[in-house]
């Protein structure tokens, strides 16, 4: 059995997954964001729960919004503040007794469409998020690839290329990240990027749903914003499909319930590639909100 935890800053979500990866048991319940002591205790309750209701030890796996330093264990995840700076997994395992894994939300996502039925099979696949941020995840062979320092897929903290800042015209604007950089792509191609970008061009505040929609109407200024936000996301796939060349990449967030960029985004990701490369496939991510909890639990498939 495998257990997977998303852990929010609001909530965490469990789910219970049988060998063939079905899910046969779904919780959720609110985050003890600043009471350390109780979140290890919370999951330690739902571990113990499951095991009873079940009758086996699960494999445990867990999603978080952030990363374990790869020297010290210690967690950083500003969205859990009572977390911070700690040995979450290493205090987990001894309250539970067996080992447990632990993984950045975006690379558990990525996980999750990798072991999707129709992409098992698939050497690589990119899973990119374009939410409230933009971030994504890697998987090899059916495993996230972490790197040295644990923030390989952190991709919205690479830098906007020269070519996609060009592209926004004179006026473009240096939008500053939360990690204390200008110019991330996080700051851009996210949903957030996306309405502050309109917001610069068109000195208007709309919320992305509502841009959309004045696209879909016909709207002039709409037209000629979304087609040069979608012209600067290209540039910056291509470099990042240069960089990584996966077989299959999907979509996650708000954003990517755009439909415009699935028909847009393989027909202009070409011309900003190699000569001998070809766009890889890009797919809607398949299962939304439950894609944390289902590659949590799934960190562990590769250990059975």
């Amino acid at each position: 059995m495998y257990y997977g935890f998303d852990v929010g800053g609001t909530k965490i979500e469990f789910g219970a997954f049988d060998q063939s990866l079905n899910r046969v048991a779904t919780e959720r319940v609110a985050t003890p964001g600043h009471d350390y002591d109780l979140l290890i205790d919370t999951l330690a309750q739902l571990v113990k729960k499951y095991d009873q209701q079940f009758g086996v030890e699960g494999k445990v796996g867990l999603g978080i919004p952030g990363m374990e330093d790869a020297t010290t264990q210690a967690v950083l995840t500003v969205n859990v503040p009572c977390a911070n700076h700690k040995p979450l997994r290493q205090d987990l395992e001894a309250k539970i007794g067996r080992q447990v894994s632990i993984e950045n939300d975006a690379n558990c996502f990525a996980l999750s469409e990798a072991w999707d039925e129709e992409l098992k099979d698939m050497p690589s696949v990119m899973g990119l998020i374009l939410g409230t941020g933009f971030g994504g995840g890697l998987v090899f062979d059916g495993k996230v690839f972490s790197g040295f320092n644990h923030v390989a897929g952190e991709l919205g903290h690479t830098r906007l290329p020269v070519d996609a800042w060009l592209s926004l015209g004179d006026n473009a604007p240096l939008l500053g990240c939360g990690c204390g950089k200008k110019g991330c792509l996080d700051s851009y191609l996210s949903g957030r990027g996306f309405e502050l970008l309109y917001h610069h061009f068109s000195g208007t505040q709309r919320k992305a749903i509502d841009i959309i929609a004045d696209y879909e109407q016909g709207n002039q200024f709409a037209l000629e914003f979304v087609d040069k936000f979608i012209e600067m996301l290209s540039m910056c796939l291509a470099n990042l499909f240069t960089a990584h060349d996966p077989h299959v990449v999907t979509l996650g967030g708000g954003l990517s319930n755009f439909a415009l960029l699935y028909e847009e985004l393989p027909k202009r990701i070409p011309k900003y590639l190699l000569s001998v490369a070809q766009c890889p496939k890009i797919l809607k991510a398949k299962h939304g909100d439950s894609g944390g909890v289902r590659g949590a639990a799934f960190l562990n498939i590769t250990q059975a």
